[in-house]
C-alpha cells in the first residue's frame, strides 16, 4: 500500500519565480531583473537566459533599467530584499512607479523582519509607509502559494506599477477563494469583532487567533494601497464595528492606520510592531515577539475589542495599539 504525498505550498519568493517562469513561457514582454539575488537554478533563468538580467547591488539603477524597458514595452518584473527596494531605491520607486506611471513590477521578499538574524540593515518594517504615499501603485501582500500566483497574474495582466511583498522561506496555504483576489476575503464573517489580516505572518497570526477564539470574524486584505482600503472600507463597516488589525510593518503608515482614518465610526485597533529596534539575533518569531507582534498581543487585543462598549455611528473613534 502506498501513501500520497502531499506538496507542501512554495514560499512566497519561489511562487513568484515559478509562476513568472510560466508566464513569461507564453508572452516574451515579460522579463525578470534580480539585484544580485539569483543565485545558481533560478528558473526563470534557466527557461528564459535572453530575458534575465542580474544587476548585481544597484538597486536604483535596477528600477530604472525596467522604468526603460517598459517604456519600449516589454514588461518588467524587479526582485530584490525589501528593504534595498523600498528604502534604498525610494527615488526611483517615486520617479518609475509613481510619477512615470511605469508598468513595472516590484517584488520584495524579505519584508517585516523576516530576515531574523541579519539584522535592522536587512528588516523592513517601513515599506507599506513608503508606497502607500506614491499615488497610483497597487501595493500586495499576499498569503500563500495560490495567492502570491493570483497576483503575479494579475500585474502581468495590468501593465500598471505593482509592489508586491513578501516574506522568506516561510510557506503557507492559502486561504479559500485567495486565487479570484476579492477585495475582502471573509474567512468567516460571524463575531462582535474582525480581526483583518495583511500579509503571511499577520495572516498566520489571525488564522492561529481564531482557532482559540472560534466566534471572531476575519477578513483578510491582499491590497493594501489608498485606493483599494478605501473600496474595502464600506464592506468592512457594514458587517462589523470593531477590528483589530494584524500586520508585520509598524502601525505608522499600514494598512490600521489608514483603516482608522477610512472607518471613523468603528474601533480599530492595531497589532503590529512597536517603535523599537531589535538589535539582537534570533529566528523570525524571536524578532516578531520582542516587537511586541506575536499571538498573545492578537488575543489580548480581541479581548480588549469585546469588553469595550461597541462603537455607534454617532461616536468617532480613533486608532489604538497594543503596544
Amino acid at each position: 500500500m502506498t501513501t500520497a504525498t502531499v506538496a507542501q505550498p512554495l514560499s512566497g519568493r519561489d511562487a513568484y519565480r515559478a509562476e513568472l517562469t510560466g508566464l513569461a513561457a507564453t508572452d516574451d514582454r515579460i522579463l525578470c531583473l534580480e539585484a544580485d539575488l539569483g543565485g545558481k537554478g533560478h528558473p526563470f533563468q534557466l527557461a528564459h537566459p535572453d530575458r534575465f538580467f542580474n544587476l548585481g547591488i544597484a538597486e536604483g539603477a535596477m528600477v530604472d533599467m525596467a522604468a526603460g524597458l517598459a517604456a519600449g514595452g516589454h514588461k518588467p518584473f524587479v526582485s530584490t530584499f525589501a528593504p534595498f527596494a523600498a528604502l534604498r531605491a525610494a527615488e526611483s520607486l517615486k520617479l518609475t512607479l509613481g510619477y512615470l506611471n511605469a508598468g513595472v513590477t516590484v517584488v520584495a521578499p524579505y519584508a517585516g523582519v523576516s530576515g531574523a538574524w541579519f539584522g535592522t540593515t536587512h528588516h523592513c518594517l517601513e515599506d507599506l509607509a513608503v508606497l502607500r504615499a506614491v499615488p497610483g501603485v497597487t501595493i500586495a501582500a499576499p498569503y500563500g502559494e495560490a495567492e502570491m500566483r493570483a497576483v503575479i497574474r494579475e500585474a502581468a495582466r495590468s501593465g500598471k506599477p505593482y509592489y508586491i511583498r513578501t516574506g522568506r522561506n516561510a510557506r503557507y496555504a492559502s486561504l479559500a477563494g485567495a486565487d479570484q483576489l476579492p477585495l475582502v476575503n471573509w474567512e468567516s464573517e460571524d463575531g462582535d469583532v474582525c480581526l483583518v489580516s495583511v500579509g503571511e505572518e499577520g495572516t498566520r497570526l489571525a488564522v492561529e487567533a481564531r482557532e482559540q477564539r472560534p466566534g471572531t470574524a476575519h477578513a483578510h486584505l491582499v491590497h493594501v494601497d489608498h485606493e483599494h482600503l478605501a473600496r474595502a472600507a464600506p464592506e468592512l463597516a457594514r458587517r462589523h464595528r470593531k477590528f483589530v488589525v494584524v500586520e508585520e510593518h509598524r502601525t505608522q503608515g499600514g494598512a490600521a492606520e489608514a483603516l482608522a482614518l477610512l472607518l471613523p465610526r468603528c474601533e480599530v485597533t492595531s497589532v503590529a510592531a512597536d517603535r523599537s529596534w531589535p538589535s539582537y539575533g534570533g529566528d523570525h518569531a524571536q524578532v516578531m515577539a520582542a516587537l511586541g507582534l506575536e499571538l498573545p498581543a492578537v488575543l489580548k487585543a480581541l479581548h480588549h475589542a469585546t469588553q469595550n462598549p461597541t462603537a455607534t455611528p454617532s461616536q468617532p473613534r480613533s486608532l489604538s495599539c497594543t503596544s
